[in-house]
């Protein structure tokens, strides 16, 4: 297992490539939404599994995310070791630097483990210009 409880390990994180297609649709900004419901990762203190949703919505500019690469790419962090903020935090990231949107928000709801629920969302807007 791969443990992240560093900056320096999250910087260190290989995972598969997030690929992009061009967003034919330019002429207007409109809204793509993904319901990720079988996301897994474990607990970088304990190796206990962490279980989550995940609601990814972004206003595409130039690129659309592809969705058998952002399948792979979530499917990696099965046996990575990493705290709730930080994989959330992590993925936006990630999606923000392969498709370069208007704006992204992303949702981590996790399931209750220890009789202790999170809900992590975080969100980016490319700044004016």
């Amino acid at each position: 297992m791969q443990r992240v409880t560093s900056a320096a390990d999250l910087k260190a994180l290989e995972l598969p490539a997030i690929a992009v297609v061009d967003n034919l649709v330019r002429e207007r900004r409109y809204t793509v939404s993904f319901t990720i419901p079988e996301f897994t990762c474990v607990c970088p203190l304990t190796g206990q599994p962490d279980f989550a949703t995940f609601r990814i919505s972004y206003v595409p500019d130039a690129h659309l995310i592809e969705l058998k690469s952002l399948k792979f790419y979530i499917q990696a962090y099965r046996n990575v070791g990493i705290f709730h903020e930080f994989v959330t935090n992590k993925i936006l990231d990630d999606l923000v630097a392969a498709c370069r949107p208007w704006r992204m928000d992303i949702e981590g709801d996790f399931n209750v483990r220890g009789g202790i629920k999170t809900v992590v969302r975080a969100t980016y807007e490319r700044p004016a210009a």
